[in-house]
């Protein structure tokens, strides 16, 4: 496997380098992929300024063997940039509300993607917060990235992102490592909201977060209708 492509030292600290991961790194297993972008940076640049969130939990969805993968049941226009290459970003509207960042792994035609699910904003941060006004109340700036909706609105992102390239250095949107001290523990759990079998928590641990860290969302389980009286 290469090495990532070595950008310059970060300037607020002079101790750490800052990569900005090849495509091979992308090319991975989708769970390695998924406990790698913990603590991972991504920014995304715009003429109204640039905003930066440190990735605190992700989800992974294995594709053709993950019943809660949109690549399931295979490729439509919608899921189409599962199946390129990896290190591109996957952007779906959810509900006709939302929309929901998702980074692409696996070689191409293996459709795996990991769904950024909370982040820290620690960049344009003001911007951050100006965006999510427009859309909603901000109670605090825990919750300004804390969950997918959200962290797509601070990032500015939406389907004209779909497919971005997080490789190129100089892109609008990047994803940058820094090599600090060791991160905190990481911890599993159920994903968010995954119905049917996908949403099995004893075969589908497949959500992954910083322990401990404030900005991790809460756990919800898939939304189910009660059922009728004469159910058996």
């Amino acid at each position: 496997m290469t090495n990532p492509v070595e950008a310059p030292t970060d300037a607020a600290d002079p101790r750490s380098v800052v990569t900005v991961p090849a495509r091979v790194w992308y090319a991975r297993e989708v769970h390695a992929v998924a406990r790698d972008l913990l603590g991972t940076y991504l920014t995304a640049r715009s003429p109204d300024g640039d905003v930066t969130v440190r990735l605190t939990e992700v989800e992974a969805y294995a594709g053709a063997d993950d019943p809660g993968s949109h690549a399931f049941r295979g490729r439509t226009q919608r899921n189409a940039v599962m199946f390129a290459e990896p290190g591109r970003l996957y952007v779906y509207r959810h509900l006709g509300l939302h929309h929901c960042l998702n980074v692409v792994t696996e070689p191409a035609g293996h459709p795996s993607a990991v769904l950024l699910r909370a982040g820290e904003v620690v960049d344009g941060a003001e911007l951050a917060r100006a965006r999510r006004e427009a859309v909603g109340v901000v109670d605090s700036e825990r919750q300004l990235a804390r969950g997918p909706a959200r962290l797509a609105v601070c990032l500015g992102l939406d389907l004209q992102a779909n497919g971005a390239d997080l490789t190129e250095p100089g892109g609008a949107v990047v994803l940058h490592r820094h090599t600090t001290a060791g991160l905190p523990a990481l911890a599993t759990g159920p994903r968010v909201g995954v119905s049917g079998a996908g949403g099995d928590a004893g075969h589908f641990p497949w959500r992954y977060w910083l322990t401990g860290d404030r900005t991790v969302s809460a756990y919800r389980p898939a939304y189910r209708s009660p059922a009728p009286a004469d159910a058996p």
